[in-house]
């Protein structure tokens, strides 16, 4: 590559730029270097000069690419000093011309800003207390019975007393002497467990703006949440925990019933242990000059802006919330401050009273430490307008630019080009838009390149692909970096757990040195730009980025997440880990990738996500083939009392209109695209259901690839619980074989007749008797079965092995190819039988996450949605039509012969039926059996239709009709029951956080409606060498929570609680994959240059269901629990 750099560094960053470019190159000029280089060297060069940049650093790569061509690679610095062609300017002038500070649309920045300080010199009064100094001390230990935060809330209302907002604001402003009286005072500092008859609630009686400061206050380290039941051994509750009873208060108006329980759990204690969490250690800061001096300045333009809002801010979501995250950054960022570090403050330097410790004792005072916080908030705040566009963004990119090559992928050449042309509408309105494409037609791409057409060129895209699993984020990356050629710089991927993503890299790895990957494209066809900013040197950034999880999280342009890096935003109820996630969607947009594939009891925090997306002015794509209409009408609901908030604060004209908002709307599939505007429920639902028809239409017309016919199921309730699933092994062979004899392949080599078929389960333990039963019952003569059990107890280097080896297989793409796998060749030449049957018996991780390819399904039923996802794993690479069914289907599950005669639900974990709070079954269906459950025509052609269209509402029989349960279900946890808030438990849906606006107050609708919520009790076991590296033997993983840190306790598993299971293997049948867990991580200890225990304990374990029996176990079956 021959390429061209120029520096228009100033100061010592030109020397350091000098430095570094002469390196690489040869210079041209004082400022100009030339040079021939690889693309690593150059990479190398641009990495250097990133982790050197300064504030006065510019420069510019120009790769040359022929004669008067040439093209800008990257810039490194300040961008602003360059056009977008890489063009440096002959002249310069002072005067305003373009008017930049017009375009500063923060109309309520100094609110924000103000608001953030004042909470700062108040947020640790209540540290001056003698419990908390003697916890400093560590003269206390056990837990508190009244938090720091409380107290300080306690004193700043003593301090408001009876006045309204106006005059306590003036009296802060007056700079009066130094005076406790005001804050300590009796019949003004209520003590909470020691003065009696004293209102419990401060918020019912404080004045709208100071009401604003004490939540910012007393929310500054977690948010308060409804006080729970009691433990009886320990008399108080846990804080978090759900609770049962529900009231409507709690989401419309929350703050008013606050009291200190709900910020911890308190139990009766005496009067002499309470006493010391409201007795002063010593003169509170308030009474000195600098802390008097800053109070007064900060009053005096509150009182000067609080018209501005007479019935105060807690109404407004994103001020509050802004405030409370600049507040948040900077408690953390000054207390992260050592002690000779020359960003500390000084106070009056009288105050004994200290805020923190290190490891050397006390270390900050207390004066210093709100004085210090105060100031960091200030800088923070003031830097929120500018903070997004000092992070790096990708521009210029041909990949995301150029036009689609192959006409299966046209589509998404319409689909940007409407996104263009509502560029100017979104960024002024935001953008709602529905990807619906169907599987195969390169949705993923497509999403980011309509996210690069809404994006300002001068600016660059930034987004965030949330998605709800570990594979799929570790694909989508893998995506996003092959066909866009993104670096590690450009692309980060983030999925929890590092040893699935060290999994999944050792055997891509592998595939590339083997030649089995995808040829890569050659670079200049992706060329790009990636333009940075000051990282170092921006008051926000450099405090937030000191943090290396939150320097992943927030500076790569493109981040591939699971959706549970992203959903603390809303979710995070102590600490601060909602600061990143925040400061990611106000920087860039979000894709929401597969939402209907989220458990139900899910979605309420989901929707949260869409409305916190909406506030911080993200623009939004929900990506999957089969979202239901109500779901994409609450979410599209959740956007727009978002957005309606950020219009409020961020919109033209000072935010006038914004209740009016219509949102900028955009559906897109591969057939076409459609757009308008919405402004309401019911203008967005016609315009769906209009998209949502056509689309419906034409896959009506399309061929039919796969069809289905239902298997009759009989079995004996009475029987024991081994001769049912003997029984059912018996019905799944049989439709094996016969779906096989319709749909098998020869192989070309040994004209041997093959087929692949996916055999799913709804739940582990039984498909683990199932699958034992299959052993024992072997296969006919003249047919050989391969079987493969998949599920997810197994240990996780055992798992990822078997999945990507059916990865491998069931890519399609190249029908040949699959005989020609080593695991698939290797058994074709090992059996002389002249049919081979490959079974995959999976539990319903297999439905989504995997880009599979396989002939036929044998499906057990739970869901309408469970079938469609398990289809699509039909025919996905091929397409080819078929005349005969390749799924059956059983008529009815397990489940329903497991209950025997009780009268209890069939289709429920998995599946949509339901038990409600007081124990009757909410949503029940009549009968069991399919065949009265699915119209006939719904198989003859399995495609998204029926979820994506429902029939009419008044039509619905959710009793009756299998697919209308679904919708019903979906209706009833996004969308509100009637226009007023709910009342009950059972009425509390995701709807509750955009139909009441002081929701976001208060952590009640995580604590009731959490994220992937575990309800089953489980247990980590982990497979350890013995000191010879010679045999494993279990143990489990108990994890132990010390201050500041986390152990790991392996305990020998020898208490008789696993079963090896005898495993009886019947004729013609046998495993298809035969992994030696040893030997696997034998294999990743060595090419990590890990010991092996070391990689055993990151790499060999296994969650599994608490149980006093104990579990099965068999490397071929996985872990089960005992019955």
């Amino acid at each position: 590559m021959n390429v061209v750099l120029i520096s228009q560094c100033d100061k010592r960053a030109l020397a350091e730029t000098r430095r570094i470019l002469d390196q690489f190159a040869e210079r041209r000029g004082d400022r100009t270097w030339q040079s021939a280089i690889t693309r690593d060297g150059l990479e190398t060069l641009h990495r250097l000069l990133r982790k050197t940049a300064r504030k006065n650093t510019a420069v510019i790569c120009h790769w040359v690419r022929g004669l008067d061509h040439t093209e800008v690679l990257w810039i490194v610095g300040d961008r602003r000093r360059f056009n977008p062609q890489g063009a440096v300017p002959t002249k310069t002038t002072q005067r305003d011309v373009l008017r930049q500070a017009d375009e500063n649309d923060w109309h309520s920045g100094q609110v924000i800003r103000l608001l953030a300080q004042l909470a700062a010199l108040l947020h640790d009064l209540g540290k001056a207390s003698v419990a908390f100094q003697r916890r400093l001390r560590g003269e206390l230990s056990e837990r508190n019975l009244y938090r720091h935060e409380w107290v300080s809330l306690r004193l700043f209302q003593a301090f408001v007393g009876d006045d309204d907002d106006a005059g306590w604001l003036r009296r802060l402003a007056e700079r009066a002497p130094a005076d406790e009286l005001p804050w300590l005072a009796p019949g003004r500092y209520l003590r909470d467990g020691l003065d009696r008859g004293i209102s419990q609630a401060p918020f019912s009686v404080l004045p709208p703006l100071a009401a604003a400061v004490a939540w910012l206050v007393v929310t500054h380290h977690r948010l308060p949440v409804v006080p729970g039941s009691a433990a009886p051994d320990t008399g108080r509750s846990r804080w978090g925990q759900r609770v049962r009873e529900f009231k409507p208060i709690w989401i419309s108006d929350p703050m008013v019933g606050v009291t200190h329980a709900w910020n911890e759990p308190c139990p009766q204690a005496a009067e002499e242990d309470v006493l010391p969490y409201w007795e002063p250690a010593g003169p509170l800061p308030v009474t000195g000059p600098k802390w008097r001096a800053q109070a007064s300045r900060i009053a005096a333009k509150l009182e000067a802006l609080r018209m501005l809002q007479p019935q105060g801010w807690l109404d407004d979501a994103y001020v509050m919330h802004l405030a409370r995250l600049c507040l948040m950054l900077a408690d953390h960022h000054y207390s992260s401050l050592d002690r000779l570090s020359p960003l500390r403050v000084e106070g009056d330097g009288s105050s004994k009273l200290y805020a923190n410790t290190d490891a050397r004792g006390l270390k900050q005072p207390l004066e210093e430490h709100l004085l210090g916080v105060a100031h960091e908030a200030g800088l923070i705040a003031h830097a929120l307008p500018s903070f997004a566009r000092e992070l790096p963004a990708i521009a210029q990119h041909k990949g995301l630019r150029k036009r689609s090559g192959q006409a299966r992928f046209a589509w998404q050449d319409k689909a940007v080009e409407a996104a263009a042309g509502m560029r100017t509408g979104a960024h002024e309105r935001g953008a709602f838009i529905v990807n619906m494409a169907s599987t195969g037609c390169g949705k993923t791409l497509a999403n980011a390149r309509m996210l690069y057409a809404l994006a300002d060129p001068e600016r660059g895209l930034r987004a965030t692909y949330a998605l709800g699993l570990r594979t799929l984020t570790l694909q989508t990356g893998r995506s996003y970096r092959g066909d866009l050629h993104l670096g590690d710089d450009d692309l980060a991927v983030l999925v929890g757990g590092s040893a699935s993503r060290e999994l999944f890299e050792f055997y891509e790895q592998q595939e590339a040195a083997c030649g089995s990957a995808s040829a890569q494209k050659l670079i200049e066809e992706d060329s790009h730009v990636v333009y940075e900013g000051d990282v170092s040197r921006h008051p926000l950034l450099s405090r937030a980025l000191a943090d290396p999880d939150v320097h992943k999280l927030l500076t790569a342009p493109l981040l591939v997440c699971t959706v549970d890096h992203i959903a603390p935003a809303t979710e995070a109820l102590r600490g601060g880990r909602q600061i990143a996630p925040m400061l990611r969607l106000l920087s860039g947009d979000l894709i929401l990738d597969e939402l209907d594939d989220y458990d139900l009891a899910d979605l309420p925090a989901i929707t949260r996500l869409v409305q916190w997306a909406g506030l911080l002015g993200s623009r939004l794509v929900l990506s999957s083939a089969t979202l239901p209409p109500t779901l994409v009408e609450g979410m599209f609901m959740a956007y727009r009392s978002g957005r309606v908030a950020y219009q409020r604060n961020r919109g033209p004209g000072g935010g006038q209109g914004a209740e009016s908002l219509a949102v900028p709307c955009l559906w897109v599939d591969e057939f076409g695209v459609s757009h308008g505007d919405a402004s309401d429920a019911k203008t967005f639902r016609l315009s769906h259901g209009g998209f949502v028809e056509r689309r419906a239409q034409r896959l009506a017309k399309a061929a039919v690839i796969r069809r289905a016919s239902l298997q009759a199921l009989v079995l004996d309730p009475r029987s024991q619980r081994q001769e049912r699933h003997a029984s059912f092994a018996e019905d799944i062979l049989g439709a094996c074989l016969q779906l096989h004899r319709d749909h098998a392949e020869v192989d070309p080599r040994s004209r041997r007749r093959v087929s692949f078929g996916l055999v799913r389960m709804a739940n582990v333990d039984p498909l683990i008797e199932v699958a034992q039963a299959l052993f024992r019952l072997g296969a006919p003569e003249g047919m050989r079965v391969h079987l493969c059990v998949y599920h997810a107890r197994f240990p996780q280097v055992l798992r990822s092995a078997i999945e990507h080896l059916l990865d491998s297989v069931f890519d399609r793409r190249r029908s040949e190819e699959v005989y020609g796998r080593h695991a698939v060749r290797t058994l074709l030449d090992g059996h002389s039988e002249a049919d081979h049957v490959f079974v995959v018996l999976a539990s319903p991780v297999c439905e989504v996450g995997r880009d599979w390819d396989v002939d036929w399904a044998v499906v057990e039923p739970s869901s309408m949605r469970s079938l469609i996802q398990l289809a699509g794993r039909v025919q996905r690479h091929r397409g080819k039509p078929c005349s005969l069914p390749n799924l059956r289907v059983f008529d009815t599950n397990l489940r329903h012969f497991a209950n025997g005669n009780r009268k209890a639900p069939v289709y429920i974990r998995p599946g949509f039926e339901t038990l409600n709070s007081q124990g009757r079954w909410a949503l029940r269906l009549e009968t069991p059996w399919l065949h009265d459950l699915l119209q006939p025509a719904t198989l003859l052609a399995i495609h998204a239709v029926p979820r994506i269209r429902p029939l009419p509402r008044a039509d619905w029989n959710p009793t009756r009709r299998w697919i209308d349960l679904e919708h019903e279900r979906v209706l009833r946890t996004m969308l509100p029951r009637n226009q007023a808030l709910p009342t009950e438990a059972e009425e509390l849906n995701a709807s509750a956080c955009w139909q009441a606006r002081r929701a976001h107050l208060s952590g009640v609708l995580p604590q009731q409606q959490p994220f992937r919520e575990d309800t089953l009790a489980s247990e980590t076991l982990v497979f350890l060498p013995d000191e010879e590296g010679e045999a494993l033997s279990l143990h489990r993983l108990e994890l132990q929570r010390q201050p500041g840190k986390r152990l790991s306790l392996y305990t020998p598993s020898d208490d008789g609680r696993c079963h090896p299971v005898q495993l009886a293997v019947g004729p013609r049948i046998g495993p298809w994959v035969d992994f030696d867990l040893l030997g696997l991580l034998a294999e990743q200890a060595e090419h990590f240059d890990l010991p092996l225990r070391r990689c055993a304990e990151r790499m060999a374990t296994v969650r599994v269901r608490r149980s006093d029996q104990g579990w099965r176990w068999h490397p071929w079956l996985g872990f089960g629990t005992m019955a």
